[in-house]
């Protein structure tokens, strides 16, 4: 019997009311039945410290091998991020730092979606950017096509947090459909 595909969300803001948390949700609605799909929080987890995960050490933070383990079950990823300085969100590059380390890690060779929201015009462009030398990295399998860029994403998202843009749906569900393709479960 196949397994159910699990696809791992992961968001790079932390702040109540964000829009890439959104975008995020309305990501995980938009999956076929027989998809499962978890938001896994990382807000817990401490600075990288290699003195803390190496092979001389054996236990790594406690928050960290729950957020490496829940990302262990993932068949494919989500990553819905603002950009922050034209890159990566630090707390998100490090628990991408966190879940990269050794031979057992959970990104290892696995297709992922990149997506973002932002209240300008360029819509994450340069983070989603930001990410191909550490997808390369990582032997991941990134889906580039279609790009996911929500400009002026305060004009998209109701008072409710979901998605009205019609047109941004219809990307977000063909983006979703490559990454399910992509998946070798």
């Amino acid at each position: 019997m196949e397994k159910n595909k699990k696809i791992v969300g992961l968001c790079g803001s932390l702040r109540n009311g964000s829009y890439n948390a959104m975008l995020l949700k309305t990501a995980g609605e938009l999956l076929p039945e027989g998809i499962d799909f978890e938001i896994v929080p990382f807000d817990d987890i401490p600075v990288y410290n290699a003195d803390h995960d190496t092979p001389s050490v054996e236990e790594r933070p406690e928050s960290v091998v729950k957020f490496r383990n829940a990302l262990s079950e993932a068949s494919a990823f989500i990553i819905a991020s603002p950009e922050y300085n034209y890159s990566i969100p630090g707390g998100l590059k490090n628990a991408i730092d966190w879940a990269s380390r050794g031979k057992d890690s959970p990104l290892m060779h696995k297709p992922v979606a990149v997506m973002g929201a932002t209240q300008g015009m360029w819509g994450t462009v340069r983070m989603q950017t930001a990410f191909l030398p550490v997808f390369t990295f990582l032997n991941m399998n990134p889906v580039l096509q279609p790009e996911v860029l929500i400009a002026q994403a305060q004009n998209k998202f109701d008072e409710n947090g979901k998605l009205k843009d019609e047109m941004a749906i219809g990307i977000i569900k063909k983006k979703l459909e490559n990454l399910i393709s992509a998946c070798k479960v």
